[in-house]
């Protein structure tokens, strides 16, 4: 049997079959039907299809739609990717605000700082009374001479089947027990410290921020450099190229040009890819979409800064470095471990009981409760509790030397910065004079070459001492707020100084 293929076009359906067999034509809700196709189906066809083809009306709806369909297709395809083609705009504290809320080591410090107090919440509820509610119905039969070991005259051997039903609660509550007092302040401390290092997380992605930021900088200005440097070739070629036309210049001057010209090229290439790979960087850090695109709005400056003692730099980091603070409340955590495994030793003093309702069946239960006072006192452990003292007291001796290890590397950390700042601010004076003197050489040597009073040796010569003048100076830069950065996260205040 043949089937009909079907082809749609704008203005009818076409019914399509090679023999002039009946075609079975199924509608949707009915029966299905026979058409009859023969030759004068065929040509009565033709003729719909070609008063369709010289309809205007229906052409004009075409070409309308078509082109309409095309741009709705084109507008939603570049909506979905608009919000990843729309450079982001970020100044240093606009960055600093993005990481501290999204990156991942800020969450992971925060979650920390939850489970702690989750934790000491766990350690609080063991000094609260504690109870519970229970329902049970049971089927006893119980075996007196196994109960009781003997065989008693007219007493039977078993008792029941019968039932027993039960329904109360029974409660607990610790009245004097200091080990479990001692383990509850201990996660208070615990709380501190966990505190503290989330407080170190930020610091030190505050820092990385910063860094990064300043190094993005640093890489932009050595781009714009790079491609100052590179008009300056430009333009010296083009007055070397028009002076050897004139017959001033000599064809070897002209390749020199040309030389210097591709050589500051390449480093300008290089410079762009240093820069893009420091915005890579920083889109890693602030934990953006890798296909977003950043531009940064702050610029390289200089801010004058007064002298900082070292001395007082020091004592305020060994307040304020967060560092130093989750190793002390560490070390206050561990000691009061210490006295309660210590404390552990001593009596403790539990108050507990039962109320329930009891009976053969729940409508015959009756009132029946204990009520108990009970003291424990450990005799024999076999040692444990001497070793865990002995466990507690190495791990605060390993503390304290950490607490000693930290005050060395803030002492450290705190004198570099001063140092470096103090060597960075010269740096930057020395830089800008040199740059100074640089531009000077360059357009005096400009001047005697197009003078025809030397060759462009100097010209070039020239042109490198200024690359070199202004590639001190952007480091220069670059390190005097690199230390000013150093220094603020020395003393722990970087998050208050970069994001207030």
């Amino acid at each position: 049997m043949q089937h009909a293929r079907i082809a749609v076009n704008t203005c009818n359906i076409k019914y399509r079959s090679n023999s002039p067999l009946p075609v079975p034509l199924t509608i949707r809700g009915k029966a299905p039907i026979t058409k009859m196709f023969s030759e004068g189906h065929t040509s009565k066809r033709k003729e719909r299809l070609k008063a369709c083809s010289k309809s205007p009306q229906r052409r004009g709806r075409v070409l309308v739609i078509l082109p309409l369909l095309l741009l709705f297709a084109i507008g939603t395809a570049h909506a979905q990717t608009n919000s990843t083609a729309q450079p982001l705009q970020l100044n240093l504290h606009q960055a600093i605000e993005l990481a501290l809320k999204q990156n991942p080591s800020v969450q992971i410090a925060g979650l920390n700082l939850a489970e702690s107090q989750k934790d000491s919440a766990i350690a609080r509820s063991a000094l609260l009374p504690q109870a519970d509610f229970n329902v049970s119905d049971r089927a006893i039969r119980a075996n007196i001479r196994a109960g009781i070991g003997l065989t008693i005259p007219g007493v039977p051997e078993a008792v029941g089947p019968f039932q027993v039903f039960q329904t109360g609660s029974n409660f607990s509550a610790p009245v004097f027990d200091l080990s479990l007092w001692r383990r509850w302040q201990a996660s208070r401390k615990n709380i501190l410290s966990a505190d503290a290092q989330r407080q170190s997380v930020r610091e030190q992605i505050v820092l990385l921020v910063v860094s990064q930021y300043l190094a993005s900088l640093h890489a932009g200005a050595q781009a714009q450099a790079a491609q100052s440097q590179v008009d300056l070739a430009q333009a010296l070629f083009d007055q070397t190229a028009d002076m050897q036309k004139n017959g001033v210049a000599t064809g070897v001057d002209a390749l020199r040009a040309n030389v210097e010209l591709q050589n500051e090229k390449q480093r300008l290439i290089v410079a762009q890819t240093n820069q893009e790979i420091a915005l890579y960087g920083l889109s890693k850090l602030l934990n953006l979409d890798p296909q977003q695109k950043i531009v940064l709005d702050d610029q390289t400056s200089f801010f004058q800064t007064p002298e900082i003692s070292a001395d007082e730099s020091l004592a305020q980091a060994y307040q304020a470095r967060p560092e130093m603070r989750a190793l002390l409340a560490e070390q206050q955590s561990l000691e009061y471990q210490k006295r309660a495994d210590s404390e552990s030793r001593w009596p403790a003093l539990v108050f507990s009981g039962d109320y329930e309702q009891e009976g053969l069946s729940s409508s015959t239960v009756i009132p029946t409760y204990v009520y108990e006072a009970g003291i424990s006192l450990p005799l024999f452990t076999g040692g444990r509790i001497h070793n865990e003292i002995a466990r507690d007291d190495l791990e605060v001796r390993k503390i304290q030397q950490s607490v000693t290890d930290e005050r060395n590397q803030i002492a450290l950390d705190v004198r570099t910065a001063v140092a470096e700042l103090d060597s960075a601010r010269n740096q930057v004076q020395v830089a800008n004079l040199g740059v100074d003197l640089a531009n000077q050489e360059v357009q005096q040597s400009r001047d005697r070459f197009k003078a025809g009073v030397a060759d462009n040796i100097e010209v070039v010569t020239a042109q490198d001492a200024l690359a070199r003048a202004n590639e001190n100076q952007i480091s220069a830069l670059y390190q005097y707020n690199q230390s000013r950065a150093d220094l603020a996260h020395a003393i722990g205040r970087i998050e208050f100084l970069y994001n207030k």
